[in-house]
């Protein structure tokens, strides 16, 4: 069953992960949500982490899953991003992804059924 979750981040610019590598680029509340949409839809930004660990045979598999019909939308509300997420993806999965992309600049608002 699929969940909603709401997500902000207050400030776009201070949405950055500690890794360059698997961080946001983006800067407008499109971009932010078509990032966040790839990284779930696709296994690349997982398996690029997993490759970047010391061991990368010792990272849970299921921190890879992916949902190839997971939705996020992105509007600007002041300084701060709003993004919607619908996916099947469990909450520790989305969790992962949204600490690689945007480190601790993004707040988790609400969950609801989708």
């Amino acid at each position: 069953m699929p969940t909603r979750y709401f997500i902000s981040l207050p400030d776009g610019t201070a949405a950055r992960g500690s890794d360059a590598a698997f961080a946001f680029t983006a800067h407008g509340p499109e971009e932010f949500a078509n990032q966040l949409q790839d990284a779930l839809r696709s296994p690349d930004l997982f398996d690029r982490w997993r490759g970047a660990q010391a061991d990368p045979d010792d990272v849970d598999p299921g921190l890879g899953a992916v949902d190839a019909g997971a939705t996020v939308t992105g509007q600007q509300r002041d300084l701060a991003i709003d993004l919607v997420l619908v996916t099947s993806l469990p909450g520790d999965v989305v969790r992962h992804r949204l600490r690689l992309l945007a480190g601790s600049g993004w707040q988790l608002r609400d969950v609801t059924a989708a």
